[in-house]
């Protein structure tokens, strides 16, 4: 599964994690990194200049459940 880590740079602070938003569309070419951005800034608020907002695409990978043996 896909998620996205939003950040804002402050100049004093540094690196700001403002949230995390989950990847739920189903077709990949409506994905761009405006649309991503704008997400972002209508979700969490975020009023900053263009170059102070980024994120970070993290894939999470699930582990697959070992099949237990039956109890008796």
């Amino acid at each position: 599964m896909i998620f996205y880590k939003f950040y804002v740079r402050d100049a004093i602070k540094g690196d700001i994690l403002v949230g995390i938003l989950p990847e739920r569309r189903k077709n990949p070419k409506r994905v761009t990194h405006e649309s991503v951005i704008n997400w972002g800034k209508k979700y969490f608020g975020m009023n900053g200049k263009e170059g102070d907002i980024f994120f970070i695409e993290t894939v999470l990978v699930e582990k697959e459940k070992e099949p237990q043996a039956p109890q008796h």
